[in-house]
């Protein structure tokens, strides 16, 4: 198993940027991905952005492309999610999660995500 924590999150104004990390401790094997996903309030999760392993091939919700950025520090065992650009649209709890083996049909497919971190809350508001 895999430990996942989130950090970054936090209250910004619209048009600011953020950006989020989340650190993971344990084996994952070789071929895994970390993505970012996304809930607010009384709303279902949301796929943000992907990050495989070992090839670093990003992939990203289809609204979300152009604002937000993920990238990877191997020797921190951390991804980021670069955030610009926001608006209160944004705001939600964002989770880090990783899936492990996955093939790009599965990516985007949270059910295939089986270890979570607790989720960061961004807020965007004036």
């Amino acid at each position: 198993q895999v430990q996942l924590v989130e950090s970054g999150g936090g209250l910004v104004q619209p048009g600011g940027s953020l950006r989020l990390s989340c650190t993971a401790s344990g084996r994952s094997g070789n071929s895994y991905a970390v993505a970012w996903f996304r809930q607010a309030e009384d709303k279902e999760h949301e796929f943000v952005a992907a990050i495989r392993w070992p090839n670093g091939a990003t992939f990203y919700g289809d609204s979300l492309k152009g604002r937000f950025t993920m990238s990877r520090d191997n020797a921190k065992n951390t991804v980021y999610l670069q955030m610009n650009s926001l608006q209160p649209e944004d705001t939600a709890v964002y989770y880090c999660a990783r899936q492990v083996n996955p093939i790009a049909s599965t990516i985007r497919a949270m059910y295939r995500y089986d270890s979570w971190g607790p989720g960061t809350q961004v807020t965007v508001s004036s």
